[in-house]
């Protein structure tokens, strides 16, 4: 099959619903000639149905990004479903979480600011140690961020973790050069999808891009970023590590 992932093999988490970037992304990698395996959390059954959707049939292994047996293991469930000579060419960590308390930056604990870092941030790094048996031949890591060089309304200590990511991303572009393994983040404008429900007063982002994106910008479709995901895998950014790509009608770059 021709494309631009012709005969790679992808790992995609955080697949809930079609509306997410990480479906679109799974589903253009397919269509880019990619072999994809996705992992799901809590809601298996969901992941499956969601999984039937894809160009192709795609196999879901359940992971817990905060669970370490899940992680120790997942380099061998990925090697079940791939058979010998199995390895991974890209990782896509479309995971994020934060309790309610997270959102309220003056009044958040710790234990609500912990969770949101763990499973937004640290697990970006844990997730690629678990699968870097895997990526002898170098490859790429991609990871989503929602920019967090400002202070946006009601994000709050998610806002924090996102910059815990961003950095993250750097430290491990730094440390995994030497292996051939690229670490980059695509910032997407946002969209209403599964994640956007938690968010409280997520109308706010929406003002913000009907009015200050220099592109138009539809919340309703995640195609844009998949495509984002996808370039960055492909083998067309060879030396590009460490680096953020705005996937967002190019509010980023709008003066006040």
């Amino acid at each position: 099959m021709s494309g631009i992932l012709a005969g790679k093999r992808i790992l995609v988490t955080g697949v809930l619903t079609e509306s997410s970037i990480a479906f679109q992304a799974a589903k253009v990698a397919q269509e880019e000639g990619a072999e994809v395996i996705l992992t799901g959390f809590g809601r298996l059954t969901l992941v499956e149905r969601i999984a039937k959707r894809l160009p192709k049939p795609a196999p879901v292994i359940e992971l817990d990004v905060t669970n370490q047996e899940h992680l120790d293991g997942l380099a061998d469930k990925i090697r079940e479903h791939q058979g010998e000579g199995a390895g991974l060419d890209g990782i896509v960590h479309s995971i994020a979480f934060g309790p309610q308390g997270a959102f309220n930056f003056l009044e958040g604990s710790w234990e609500d600011v912990s969770t949101a870092v763990h499973v937004s941030a640290y697990s970006l790094k844990s997730l690629t140690m678990a699968c870097l048996p895997l990526m002898e031949r170098g490859g790429s890591v991609v990871g989503l961020t929602f920019d967090a060089q400002f202070a946006w309304p009601k994000y709050d200590w998610m806002g924090v973790a996102k910059a815990a990511l961003e950095s993250t991303n750097r430290y491990l572009a730094r440390d995994l050069g030497e292996r051939n393994i690229r670490c980059n983040l695509i910032s997407a404008g946002p969209l209403k999808s599964m994640a956007a429900k938690s968010i409280p007063g997520f109308e706010t982002f929406a003002d913000v891009w009907n009015e200050r994106a220099a592109i138009n910008w539809d919340l309703s479709d995640p195609e844009p970023a998949g495509r984002g995901v996808v370039g960055l895998l492909s083998d067309f950014f060879p030396k590009t590590t460490g680096e953020i790509v705005h996937v967002d009608g190019g509010v980023h770059m709008m003066g006040a």
